[in-house]
């Protein structure tokens, strides 16, 4: 146990003179990570309309979902998947704190990418951001009672007002830009867009490098990496099926419920526990943080393939109505079909021919 100790400590001392010798060079990678997550908020918020926004406020079903989703089934989830693989007391800390923190930059771009309800989405954001103040409390109260050590975690309240300003004006400022200039705001969401994507790559990249040790752990912390963030995406899309959504809200309210805030669980972690504690609980938020990102970009994958396959059958039947129908009405033109005729069911006859006119005319304006 002492050697165990030891070893701690020396690979602690090694890895804090590694980050004394980087101080420069971690804080001008905060600064410019900070910049360029302000500027993807901004090209998000490009794409709110106010009044949409406004609507989901007033009738808030779609936010009342996801935040039953985000503060209901993902702590509950965390809870159960700790209690069930048997994981060591500061690694069930861990997840329950990446359970009980919701939201995240990650949920609002990929949900750009599946066409999601960005006006849904950011407004789940910043609802959930709010309630964060007294929920987070409250879960962890709910379900900490399992672990002593839990009773040492301590909520960053300031680090919850101050991403919830970060979200609050890089929106209000998009939303502004789409309202003055709505066709330059599809250029700078799109390019924000990039932007994320490219982010997120970046981010993970060096975390795997920076931090390589943590995927030398217990078989059941890289197991529950995996499947956590697939349970929530999976659930919170059915939550929403149930309560009878549209298929764009779906996919919104499954990526809200799927990917965590981060950042948030290691603030938390890192102003409650002990630099040898957090050696065992850093290794959970970043395996989490991968496959949240790898499995949201398989989702993509899978929705941009059937919507390339919808709609190239929706435009080759879309093509082939619009031919029937010049078809046709060159036939009236010409004088080869009588509109006072009845209708008839044979489409070699002129009726027939206005059958079709009638069908057409039907399924165009349906």
């Amino acid at each position: 146990m002492s050697s165990n100790c030891t070893n701690i400590s020396l690979c602690l001392n090694d890895t804090l003179s590694d980050h004394s010798s980087n101080d420069i060079l971690s804080v001008l990678f905060s600064t410019i990570l900070t910049i360029m997550l302000a500027l993807v908020i901004f090209s998000l918020g490009c794409t709110v309309e106010a009044a949409k926004l406004w609507s989901h406020i007033r009738r808030p079903w779609g936010i009342a979902i996801g935040l039953v989703c985000q503060f209901g089934l993902m702590p509950l989830i965390a809870y159960l998947l700790a209690i069930g693989f048997s994981v060591r007391p500061s690694q069930a800390v861990a997840i329950l704190i990446m359970g009980c923190c919701p939201g995240g930059l990650i949920s609002n771009i990929i949900t750009l990418w599946v066409d999601g309800d960005m006006d849904l989405s950011l407004s789940m954001t910043l609802c959930s951001t709010i309630l964060a103040f007294g929920m987070m409390p409250l879960c962890l109260f709910v379900y900490s009672h399992s672990w002593e050590l839990a009773k040492s975690i301590k909520i960053p309240y300031d680090r919850i007002g101050m991403a919830l300003l970060s979200v609050v004006v890089p929106v209000g400022v998009g939303m502004y830009v789409n309202y003055r200039w709505p066709r330059k705001a599809k250029i700078l969401s799109k390019a924000g867009s990039a932007i994320g994507g490219l982010l997120m790559l970046v981010i993970g990249i060096a975390s795997a490098v920076l931090y390589k040790g943590s995927w030398n752990t217990d078989i059941s912390i890289l197991t529950i990496g995996i499947v956590y963030p697939l349970l929530g995406y999976v659930l919170g899309f059915c939550m929403a099926v149930m309560m009878r959504q549209s298929w764009q809200r779906c996919r919104t309210i499954a990526l809200e419920t799927g990917a965590q805030n981060v950042q948030m669980c290691s603030t938390v972690l890192q102003l409650s526990f002990t630099p040898k504690q957090l050696v065992q609980m850093f290794t959970f938020p970043l395996i989490y943080a991968s496959f949240q990102f790898l499995n949201g970009m398989l989702l993509v994958a899978a929705y941009q393939l059937y919507k390339r396959k919808f709609y190239n059958r929706r435009k080759q039947t879309s093509m082939s109505k619009s031919e029937e129908c010049i078809r046709v009405n060159e036939l009236i033109i010409n004088g080869n079909v009588n509109p006072s005729f009845e209708y008839d069911t044979e489409s070699d006859s002129p009726t027939g021919q206005l059958s079709v006119i009638s069908a057409i005319s039907k399924d165009t304006f349906l």
